[in-house]
C-alpha cells in the first residue's frame, strides 16, 4: 500500500515538506528537503553536467570578484561574482564545496595578488594556495547554514568571518584583497562609516547572496487568508532581488560628521628611485636620499615662485633615505639642509639601527630648527620583507630570504605625532590594510591620516591602486583625509568623502601641495570599533551550529525510519 504523503508528521527542529503540488519548490533548500541524509543523497546522485556547472559557476565568479579590485575597479562584479560563487556551492555537500570554493578563491586570488610575482613565481603560488584554504573551510560550512531560511544573512557573516581569520593567521595574517577593498568609492562605501571594513564586506556579500537567492531559490505560493488570494510567486521572488538593490541605494541614510571649518597645506613629495623589482634602491648609495631632497628643494622654490602654496607641513614616503640618518652624519646633514631650505616641518621615513642586530621602519619629525624629534616605529611588519618567520628554515631554502638582512621590530605605539599645527595619523605602507592600527592612530587624536609607502619593487603592478583604495575606505570609516607619500607612486590626496583630488603617476618625481581639512568628528564606526566584526561573525557562528544540529537530527530521524 502507498502511504499518502499528507500523513507523515513533520520532522522536530525542521520545515515542513513541500506540498506535492508545488513541484516548483524542488530546489528550495529552506525546506526539510535540503539538510540531512537527502542532501547527501542529491549531492551523490549529481549529474556530470550539475557538476560542470557548479565548476563554470564559481570560476565566472571568482574572475568577476577579480575584476572589482583595482586597477580595472568594476566594483558592481564584486555581488555578482559572489552570486555566481554562491551558485556554485548551493546545495552541495560540505566536501564538495571546500574544494569549489578553493577553486573559485584560486582563480579570483591568482591575478588579484599577482603583484606578488615581484618576489617570486614560487612565493606567489605558495600565498595563493595558503590564502585559498580559508575560502575552502567558509565554503564547506556555507554548505551547511544554505539549508536554514535567511541564509544570505549567515552566508555574508561567514564571509566576514574568514575575511578576519585571514587577517590574523599565518604569520600576523594578510589582509590584502578583502572585499571591502574593492569598494573604494562605490555605493557600497558609506557603510565603512557605520561598521567599518568588516560591515562593507558583509553588504556586498549579502547583496550578491540575495541575488543568488533570487535565481536559486523558486518558492511556492502561498495562500492570503485575509483576502482569500495566491500571492504571486514572482512577487515572493522578486523580494529578495528587491532587499539586494536596497542594500546599496539606501546608504545615504547613514550619518557621517561634516566639514569642521578646519584646514591646513600639505606638501607631498615624491622622489622616485633607480632601481627596480628586488633591488629598488639601486646600486649608487646615498641616490634615494638625494632624489628626496632635491624634490623637497624643488617643492620649496616653486613656493617662492608662487606656483604652489606654502606648505604647513611636508610630507615624504617611507624609505626616502636609504641611509640611516642616527648613524650617518652625511644622511644627517643632507636631510637637515632639505628640511631648513622648505622651512616646515617635515615627516621623514628612515629605516634606523636598533642595537647592533634590529632595526626599525620609521616615520620621523624633523624640524628645521631642532632636527629630529618624536618618531612612530612601524607597528605590523612585512613577513618575510622586514622580518622572517621560521628563520633558520626559511634561510636554508630560500637564498632570497637573506635580502631582508636586519631582522626588523614592530613598535608598540600608535602613530599619533605632534607635526607643525596638527597631531597626524602616520601609517605605514602595509598597515592600512589593518583595521586595528588605523582605527588605534584615529582614537589617539590623529587628523589628517597620512599613509608613507615604499612600492617601489612592485611599480606598475596592481599592488599601489589597491593600496590607494584601501586609504579611499580608511577615508570614509574615519572621516579623516588620507595624504599618501610613495617613493614611485601613487602618490595621492583622498577626501575625508573617500574621492582622490590628487594623485601623481608612478616611477617620475613629483610634488605637490594640497589643501586638507582637518577634522576631529569621530564616525560611528570609529567609536565602536570591532563590535560590528564580532557580532557578525557570532552570528555566523551560531548558524552554523543550528545547521549542524539540525542535519544531526534530520541523520537520526532518518536512520529511525
Amino acid at each position: 500500500m502507498v502511504q499518502d504523503k499528507t500523513s507523515v508528521p513533520p520532522v522536530p527542529g525542521r520545515e515542513p515538506a513541500p506540498e506535492a503540488d508545488a513541484p516548483d519548490t524542488a530546489a528550495d533548500t529552506d525546506t526539510a528537503a535540503s539538510s540531512g541524509a537527502g542532501d547527501g543523497v542529491r549531492a551523490k546522485g549529481e549529474g556530470r553536467w550539475v557538476l560542470v556547472a557548479r565548476v563554470a559557476a564559481v570560476v565566472a565568479g571568482g574572475l568577476l570578484l577579480y575584476t572589482a579590485f583595482p586597477p580595472l575597479d568594476w566594483w558592481l562584479c564584486a555581488p555578482v561574482g559572489i552570486g555566481l560563487i554562491v551558485a556554485g556551492l548551493y546545495r552541495a555537500r560540505p566536501r564538495r564545496a571546500a574544494w569549489l570554493g578553493y577553486l573559485g578563491a584560486a582563480v579570483f586570488l591568482f591575478p588579484a595578488l599577482a603583484w606578488v610575482r615581484t618576489i617570486g613565481d614560487d612565493v606567489w603560488v605558495m600565498l595563493v594556495a595558503t590564502e585559498s584554504v580559508f575560502y575552502a573551510v567558509m565554503a564547506a560550512l556555507a554548505a551547511l547554514v544554505f539549508r536554514l531560511r535567511l541564509w544570505p544573512v549567515w552566508f555574508g557573516a561567514l564571509w566576514v568571518m574568514m575575511e578576519w581569520a585571514r587577517g590574523l593567521v599565518p604569520v600576523g595574517g594578510f589582509p590584502w584583497a578583502r572585499v571591502a577593498f574593492s569598494q573604494g568609492e562605490s555605493l557600497f562605501t558609506s557603510y565603512a562609516a557605520l561598521g567599518g571594513a568588516p560591515l562593507v564586506s558583509f553588504a556586498v556579500t549579502l547583496c550578491g547572496a540575495l541575488l543568488a537567492h533570487a535565481v536559486l531559490v523558486r518558492p511556492a505560493a502561498t495562500a492570503d487568508k485575509a483576502a482569500g488570494k495566491a500571492v504571486s510567486k514572482a512577487v515572493r521572488r522578486a523580494v529578495p532581488v528587491a532587499v539586494a538593490l536596497a542594500v546599496p541605494l539606501l546608504t545615504p541614510a547613514i550619518p557621517r560628521p561634516g566639514d569642521e571649518g578646519r584646514s591646513i597645506n600639505v606638501g607631498i613629495v615624491q622622489g622616485n628611485v633607480p632601481g627596480r623589482g628586488m633591488h629598488p634602491l639601486g646600486d649608487e648609495p646615498a641616490v634615494v636620499l638625494r632624489n628626496h631632497a632635491e624634490e623637497t628643494k624643488r617643492l620649496a622654490d616653486a613656493v617662492r615662485a608662487g606656483a604652489l602654496p606654502k606648505p604647513d607641513i611636508v610630507v615624504l614616503p617611507e624609505n626616502s633615505t636609504d641611509i640611516d640618518p642616527y648613524t650617518s652624519a652625511f644622511a644627517r646633514q643632507v636631510i637637515d639642509e632639505s628640511v631648513k631650505y622648505v622651512g616646515v616641518p617635515t615627516l621623514v621615513g628612515a629605516v634606523v639601527a636598533i642595537g647592533d642586530e634590529y632595526r626599525a621602519t620609521r616615520s620621523l619629525v624633523w624640524d628645521p630648527v631642532s632636527g629630529p624629534g618624536a618618531y612612530y616605529d612601524k607597528q605590523h611588519l612585512v613577513p618575510f620583507g622586514e622580518y622572517t618567520p621560521f628563520k633558520e628554515i626559511v634561510l636554508a631554502l630560500w637564498e632570497r630570504a637573506n635580502l631582508v638582512g636586519r631582522q626588523s621590530v614592530p613598535g608598540t605605539k600608535p602613530g599619533d605625532l605632534k607635526l607643525g599645527p596638527v597631531t597626524i595619523g602616520a601609517v605605514n605602507c602595509y598597515e592600512v590594510a589593518y583595521d586595528d592600527t588605523v582605527r588605534g592612530t584615529v582614537r589617539a587624536g590623529g587628523t589628517p591620516l597620512v599613509v608613507q609607502t615604499n612600492n617601489a619593487s612592485y611599480a606598475l603592478s596592481n599592488l599601489p591602486p589597491q593600496q590607494l583604495a584601501m586609504s579611499k575606505l580608511r577615508a570614509v570609516e574615519h572621516n579623516r583625509a588620507v595624504v599618501t607619500a610613495a617613493t614611485t607612486g601613487i602618490s595621492a590626496y583622498v577626501t575625508p568623502d573617500g574621492k582622490v583630488s590628487w594623485q601623481t603617476r608612478e616611477l617620475v618625481p613629483d610634488m605637490n601641495v594640497v589643501k586638507v581639512p582637518v577634522r576631529t568628528q569621530e564616525t560611528i564606526a570609529t567609536k565602536v570599533g570591532e563590535l560590528p566584526e564580532w557580532a557578525l561573525m557570532l552570528m555566523g557562528a551560531v548558524a552554523v551550529g543550528v545547521a549542524a544540529r539540525r542535519g544531526r537530527r534530520g541523520d537520526r530521524m532518518g536512520n529511525g525510519s
